[in-house]
């Protein structure tokens, strides 16, 4: 398993400035094909700077949950502290 991009992020409106909604698409290549699932994601900026990331997939995917959850969370913390996502 290997995820190539999130694309298409678009940030969702809320309320609460220490929360930021995001969906998008990421593209994941799995036994040599690539396949997209839609996703959606919140980071969280807790009291203590800390943040936090909630992530979901919309559609299933064919792969081990906990390990492809833990590299998307990896790779919007990476997105995040170099300033591509969407303001």
């Amino acid at each position: 398993m290997k995820i190539l991009q999130i694309k298409n992020i678009v940030r969702k409106d809320v309320p609460l400035y220490y929360r930021r909604h995001f969906s998008g698409v990421v593209i994941l290549e799995l036994l040599n094909q690539k396949i997209d699932r839609r996703i959606d994601f919140m980071i969280e900026t807790k009291a203590t700077g800390f943040k936090e990331i909630s992530l979901s997939l919309a559609e299933p995917v064919d792969y081990p949950l906990t390990p492809l959850i833990r590299e998307l969370k990896t790779l919007v913390m990476q997105m995040d502290d170099k300033g591509d996502l969407p303001g």
